[in-house]
């Protein structure tokens, strides 16, 4: 969990914005630190959390999460953490084991034409169980959906538009009906916007999910090239609906990824500048 993004965006693990939808993209440059950041908030700040992990293994989400103080074994063991590890259940649907018995969730792979209403019911059976007062059972939080990330499912066969289906499903269940947020990294792999070719279709996504959600955090390369102090930078925008339509606040920021976190300043306050 990183301090001064939470400055940033006015929040701590004892109070935050419920029912918002956070896009977090990058471009050149890789945003999985924030993935890595808010799911650590989201788990100090007692929530219950369904992270859609289909790039990395659960082992590799755990190491970094333990060099920021939580544990996911833990969560997983008391029910505050459902994960499901794409990378194992598509090996289990792509290469079948008569002793593998996977959850149904990555059904898509055998047929992407049906698109990902197997994926979007795991999620909502996974936001909507809780302890339901039962005794020795703890309750969570509001829910949360991390999903690292949604652009995947684009080299796997699945359409741009039944993406955009799943995650306004998804924003439906967990954010309007439950209050709960989601986090949903989007990658881009263009030099601008403006690239055509192979990537249209996560140029595309990328517009669709921007459409839906309440807060983007866009991830960056410097436009001078290689900086060894300063990583990159991330532009955060704010869009709120008001009576007179949605208003949007951008601010830019520089960072740099640590050990243990990372560090965010204003362009041109780097120690290395100054």
């Amino acid at each position: 969990m990183f301090t001064e993004l939470n400055s940033i965006l006015n929040a701590t693990p004892d109070s935050f914005t419920q029912g918002e939808f956070i896009l977090v993209s990058d471009r050149q440059s890789d945003a999985s630190f924030l993935i890595h950041h808010f799911l650590s908030f989201y788990l100090r700040a007692r929530c219950k959390v369904c992270f859609l992990g289909l790039v990395q293994s659960f082992s590799h989400y755990s190491a970094i999460s333990q060099r920021l103080g939580v544990s996911l074994t833990q969560a997983r063991e008391k029910g505050q953490l459902i994960f499901l590890e794409g990378l194992k259940e598509s090996l289990s649907i792509l290469i079948p084991q008569e002793t593998t018995t996977g959850s149904q969730a990555m059904d898509f792979l055998r047929d992407p034409t049906v698109g990902l209403q197997r994926l979007y019911e795991f999620v909502r059976s996974s936001v909507r169980s809780d302890g339901g007062g039962e005794e020795g059972v703890e309750e969570w939080g509001p829910p949360v959906l991390l999903v690292d990330d949604v652009s995947v499912l684009l080299s796997l066969g699945v359409s741009a538009g039944a993406v955009l289906d799943f995650s306004h499903y998804c924003r439906a269940t967990v954010c309007s009906q439950l209050q709960g947020n989601i986090v949903m990294l989007v990658r881009c792999h263009g030099e601008d916007a403006e690239d055509d070719g192979s990537d249209e279709g996560s140029e595309w996504l990328l517009k669709g999910v921007t459409h839906q959600c309440s807060l983007t955090l866009h991830v960056q390369g410097l436009p001078t090239g290689y900086c060894r102090d300063i990583h990159g930078q991330v532009e955060v925008c704010w869009r709120r609906r008001r009576g007179d339509g949605q208003h949007t606040q951008k601010k830019l920021f520089q960072y740099k990824v640590h050990d243990k976190g990372a560090s965010f300043f204003a362009p041109g306050t780097s120690s290395a500048v100054l």
